[in-house]
């Protein structure tokens, strides 16, 4: 979170420490962009069914399980190694998008906006690893997550500063 205005950065807004991989941002953006990449898959022309429609499949499936499983994980640095490798996926599915368009498979008046929201999901990615380096970073130092406005101030009197001195 940004201190100074207790907004998240993209992808990680309704992240909550108990929240599900369904509630992240990314997580619904990039799910949008992967029912949208099935449906090209289902255009192409048959004899690119077992090639170019399946990699999109494949590569459309592994952004957001990757998405999935980096929320899965314990420690930041394995949740943005999954978030990589989800990006990756996405870099992927673009170059299909002009795969399609090279080949004449979709015409570019069609595949444009599709590849405007796969750079949308992009975006959403990096914000999201952002965060989790923050929150990394932030727990390296033992600062808390949470905003500092919400820290009561009459606990602070009570504090064992001795091992401090």
């Amino acid at each position: 979170m940004n201190r100074e205005s207790n907004e998240q950065p993209k992808g990680a807004r309704n992240q909550k420490a108990s929240s599900t991989f369904e509630e992240l941002e990314v997580y619904q953006v990039a799910r949008e962009f992967r029912m949208a990449m099935y449906r090209v898959a289902k255009h192409l022309p048959e004899s690119e069914k077992f090639g170019l429609a399946s990699q999109i499949r494949r590569a459309a499936v592994s952004l957001t399980n990757n998405i999935a499983e980096g929320h899965g994980r314990y420690h930041y640095l394995e949740q943005i190694k999954f978030m990589l490798q989800s990006r990756g996926s996405l870099e992927e599915l673009i170059d299909d998008l002009n795969i399609c368009v090279d080949e004449n498979y979709l015409p570019e008046v069609e595949i444009a906006p599709l590849k405007e929201n796969g750079w949308r999901v992009r975006q959403l990615i990096d914000g999201y690893v952002r965060y989790l380096r923050s929150r990394k970073a932030a727990n390296a130092v033992g600062e808390c997550s949470p905003p500092y406005g919400n820290v009561d101030a009459d606990h602070l009197t009570s504090l064992d500063l001795t091992n401090y001195e």
